[in-house]
């Protein structure tokens, strides 16, 4: 992986922190973009001796102009982009459907959906000019674009979008060498999936505590879907906890 450059969004904290890490320990030149300029150096920092190959660039996803600014940059100091992962999103406070405000919806959608959409063009206008042409762009999907936790309609509704999107931009890019796909993950330890391991409800109404994995697997499935050449693609892989409440939830 010697020479690859990636982009990762939310890359200052939780999974895109982790999987930056990981693609900088890998060899690969990263790009941490995030909206606080200090969680993405942390992020740098903490890659050690890697740090020479981990540029901070803030950017918020959801504005067009600090998008196309990002990928100006990029394309300045970097000069192409080989891996996009696709990973900024937010989650919504718990609430049944008729009670979820106007504003958390729209920043819901805002952020995991039009983010995804923006820095999904950036990397196509990049990817077709550059040479060699083409890349890879990895959409982090989630658990629930397949089936629903309850009380988080925005959060579902936005990754089942990010399935569309996904299939979308692998369609539109396959005339440009450009391979899209899409990781849905399944209780990966972080920080951000603490309410796991202390209970979170579930659809039968309680509270359940949910085995969690390493986050590590995750790290390793961006990887093995990355190696591939351009020629073959993953389009959809689900990593998880082997014994949380997926199959058969509810």
């Amino acid at each position: 992986m010697d020479g690859k450059v990636a982009l990762i969004t939310g890359a200052g904290s939780g999974i895109g922190r982790h999987v930056a890490l990981g693609l900088l320990s890998h060899g690969y030149t990263v790009a941490l973009a995030g909206r606080k300029e200090q969680a993405l150096a942390e992020t740098a920092d903490m890659s050690g001796s890697n740090a020479t190959r981990a540029h901070a660039m803030a950017c918020d996803v959801t504005d067009p102009d600090a998008v196309k600014h990002l990928f100006g940059q990029l394309e300045e100091k970097l000069g192409r982009l080989d891996l996009l992962f696709n990973n900024a999103g937010t989650f919504t406070p718990q609430a049944s459907l008729e009670d979820i405000s106007y504003e958390q919806w729209v920043q819901a959608v805002n952020v995991n959906l039009t983010g995804a959409f923006l820095c999904t063009q950036g990397a196509f206008h990049l990817m077709k000019k550059q040479q060699p042409r083409g890349g890879r762009i990895i959409n982090n999907g989630s658990i629930s674009a397949h089936a629903p936790r309850p009380k988080a309609a925005p959060y579902t509704a936005t990754k089942h979008a990010i399935t569309g999107l996904t299939k979308a931009s692998a369609l539109d890019g396959r005339p440009y060498d450009i391979a899209c796909g899409q990781i849905d993950i399944g209780n990966a330890a972080t920080d951000m999936s603490e309410l796991m391991a202390k209970g979170t409800l579930q659809a039968d109404g309680s509270t359940r505590v949910e085995p969690r994995m390493s986050i590590d697997n995750v790290v390793k499935a961006i990887l093995y879907m990355d190696s591939l050449p351009l020629d073959a693609n993953v389009l959809f892989m689900t990593v998880m906890a082997s014994h949380m409440p997926f199959v058969g939830r509810g």
